[in-house]
């Protein structure tokens, strides 16, 4: 595994941290200020004019769609990104330093996840209609895949149904927490459903694209975290009522849902966790600069022994976290997403919950000011947390690593039925 990057990558690298510090850090007053502004004038749920100026900017410097792999990229027969999974990680890193940052690069989610699955999924026609229009920023979408009365980490328990009738798929079902779904400029819903109840268990699910206009689909309200409502991108309740597509809105077939999710959720989880690393950084660098500022019993904050060492592992916990990251991209690049999986849902494990701990010691330091919104940390925290159950909660991923640490030895189970010898 090489540590160092090309001349390529140290390029980008550049380019990306020049930018935010040209035009992201210095506009995140204005984004707070217009969000006020829309709230104030019942429009909370149009996009920000501050988003669509950087992306000009954005694109004007050729720092546009970076996410994209090399298949999807040769895919989309776009210019643009072609990067691996290795490359792309230290400038999502840069980007997730302020939350809404990656969406002037058209590097959000969900919009990357969905735009690598129609580009691997997808016929000739899905991508001209869907993918053309994403990979230039001119629509956003989302991916209706969990439900509010299942337990969906586990994709077989989902219970919308997708019913061929003549030349048309029905859907009918509930979903929560589909993020983007109440931006005004979400166009389409990837949407996972029950195709085949009776068909072998990670058989029996599809997935259709669905047109955001399509007669039967109703968004019933946005979901707060932690009192944030994430507007105008938010993460809504909608339901499907007798909603009808064309069968061509189908992605690969019917039965290979479970199949796509699979192949989907695994670069999703690892970017999560690339601009958690840049998050979890700027924390810390909040923490330094305050706790250096502050004066507390005769002497700064940072003088602290508690402080200090909290500084210093947290240093420890990022960069042990950036290198499992680094590992896992890089695995995916030489082995496939099916090798890596071991350790994407190691590193799905390791940094939200790294994040979450950097930021909580960042907000201690703060005193109160941390709890409130004259610091980005409240709301980080809030991102942060969330991610502890976006794309398989802790628990599930825990399980999975588990398994496969078992697995290794399950050849032994025979092999001998004495105890092993121990020297303590």
């Amino acid at each position: 595994m090489e540590f160092d990057f090309s001349p390529k990558v140290k390029d980008l690298q550049k380019r990306v941290s020049d930018f935010m510090d040209a035009h992201i850090f210095p506009a995140e007053a204005e984004y707070a200020r217009e969000m006020a502004e829309n709230t104030a004038a019942g429009k909370r749920w149009t996009h920000l004019e501050v988003i669509e100026r950087l992306k000009e900017k954005a694109r004007a410097q050729e720092l546009w769609n970076l996410f994209l792999p090399n298949d999807t990229a040769e895919l989309a027969k776009k210019k643009g990104g072609g990067l691996t999974n290795m490359e792309y990680a230290p400038l999502a890193e840069l980007m997730g330093r302020v939350p809404w940052a990656s969406e002037v690069f058209n590097c959000s989610a969900p919009d990357t996840g969905n735009m690598e699955t129609i580009a691997r999924y997808g016929s000739d026609a899905h991508r001209e209609e869907w993918l053309t229009p994403l990979l230039e920023g001119k629509i956003r979408s989302a991916f209706a895949m969990t439900e509010p009365a299942v337990a969906s980490s586990d994709a077989t328990n989902i219970e919308t149904r997708i019913e061929r009738q003549g030349d048309e798929y029905v859907i009918n079902g509930r979903k929560w927490w589909i993020s983007g779904a109440g931006d005004p400029r979400c166009k389409v819903f990837i949407t996972m459903g029950k195709s085949d109840p009776e068909a072998p268990k990670h058989s029996q699910q599809s997935m259709v694209l669905v047109p955001a206009g399509t007669p039967g689909i109703k968004i019933l309200r946005p979901l707060s975290v932690m009192g944030y409502d994430d507007a105008p991108h938010g993460h809504m309740e909608m339901v499907f009522e007798n909603v009808r597509v064309p069968a061509s809105s189908i992605l690969l077939g019917e039965g290979r849902g479970f199949e796509i999710a699979q192949g989907r959720l695994g670069p999703g989880r690892i970017h999560h966790c690339m601009r958690l690393i840049g998050l979890a950084e700027r924390a810390l660098e909040l923490m330094c600069r305050r706790a250096s500022s502050r004066v507390a019993f005769g002497k700064t904050v940072a003088s602290q022994t508690v402080t200090q060492e909290r500084i210093a592992e947290a240093r420890c916990r990022i960069d042990m976290a950036r290198l499992l990251t680094f590992k896992a991209a890089w695995l995916m690049d030489v082995a496939g997403n099916k090798v890596a999986k071991t350790d994407i849902a190691m590193i799905k494990v390791v940094a939200p919950s790294m994040a979450c701990q950097v930021i909580d010691w960042a907000m201690q330091v703060h005193g109160g000011g941390g709890m409130s919104d004259d610091f980005p940390l409240a709301y980080a925290y809030a991102n942060a947390r969330t991610l502890r159950f976006a794309d398989g909660p802790d628990e599930v991923h825990r399980n999975a690593i588990a398994k496969w640490e078992l697995g290794k030895y399950a050849a032994d189970r025979t092999a001998s039925a004495e105890p092993p010898v121990t020297r303590f």
